[in-house]
């Protein structure tokens, strides 16, 4: 496999190097695991496969460094590498442990986040990543900001302590422990901080994921020393009422489908959509058997990105 900027369009090389990988792996763990053990060997192929990727990756990187690719060149490698790795760890894992609707829905919608995610780590405009606040010192400076507002207060001592328990109750009310103010993508264009929630789609178990998401976007509009601003990209277009939920709130603002992949381009520089529409083609992509579960099952919308 040669490692140079034409790899990016080298889709039929990627793929017949990946599968001959994914043959080494599974002659490999046909040695360790029986075929009642089919799950575990599943993982393991899926882990082994995926470092496959990784040690591509470096090497590229280490080339591109050499050589002063531009990020856009380094991009188009990168997401080229990816995506015909995920064809064949999904060929993989179906060989192993047939995919039923819910497996492969969920599996491919994990697959989409980081593969967007791959634009911000290779952009052509100023965006750079920043650690997210620690929810802990968050809510040092909120109390410090209102236990001083608290101290200036023209009223007795005994009501401005009483004042401060209220406030103590409301952070118990609050979370009875630490918030997760991390999300998938933390990035600033020097004047901006944004914060982004990545979702494949909003079904009908979110309701968890939708109050802590309100919770987490109002705890960052309420840092005023900082400009944040939150997002939500969706790939789906067909939705439910948690998303609007979140759409009405006023705390995030959300993009579905094409509008998502627009953000993307605004932000990074890179037209996704359009490469997505040029170079991904799953159904001819995957190898025959891979085909034949696909359509048997009917999930070829689960592959719509």
């Amino acid at each position: 496999m040669n490692v140079d900027r034409n790899l990016k369009n080298n889709k039929t090389g990627l793929l017949a190097y990946f599968r001959s990988r994914a043959n080494e792996i599974v002659s490999e763990l046909a040695l360790q695991y029986s075929a009642a053990d089919y799950k575990k060997k599943a993982s393991a192929l899926n882990k082994a496969i995926i470092q496959s990727r990784d040690n591509l990756l470096s090497i590229l990187e280490e080339t591109a460094r050499a050589q002063n690719w531009t990020n856009r060149e380094v991009l188009e490698c990168v997401l080229m590498i990816t995506y015909t790795n995920d064809v064949v760890m999904l060929e993989s894992r179906n060989a192993v442990w047939q995919y039923d609707y819910m497996a492969f829905s969920r599996r491919v919608g994990e697959l989409w986040e980081p593969f967007c995610k791959l634009c911000f780590k290779h952009p052509s405009t100023g965006i750079s990543s920043f650690i997210p606040p620690l929810f802990s010192e968050v809510k040092e400076s909120l109390t410090t900001e209102i236990v001083t507002y608290i101290d200036g207060l023209t009223i007795q001592t005994h009501e401005k302590a009483q004042l401060r328990r209220y406030y103590d109750k409301v952070w118990g009310l609050v979370t009875s422990g630490e918030i997760q103010l991390e999300c998938d993508l933390h990035f600033t264009d020097g004047t901006t901080k944004y914060i982004v929630d990545f979702k494949s789609g909003f079904g009908s178990n979110e309701k968890g994921n939708t109050n802590r998401l309100l919770l987490v976007g109002s705890i960052y509009q309420n840092i005023e020393t900082e400009n944040y601003k939150c997002l939500i990209f969706v790939r789906s277009t067909e939705n439910n009422h948690y998303l609007t939920t979140l759409q009405n709130s006023g705390v995030w603002d959300t993009s579905c489908g094409p509008d998502t992949y627009s953000k993307i381009h605004q932000f990074t520089g890179f037209d996704i959509h359009n490469w997505i529409e040029n170079n991904i083609d799953w159904m001819n992509d995957f190898a025959p058997r891979m085909r034949d579960t696909i359509t048997r099952n009917e999930l070829q919308n689960y592959l719509i990105w």
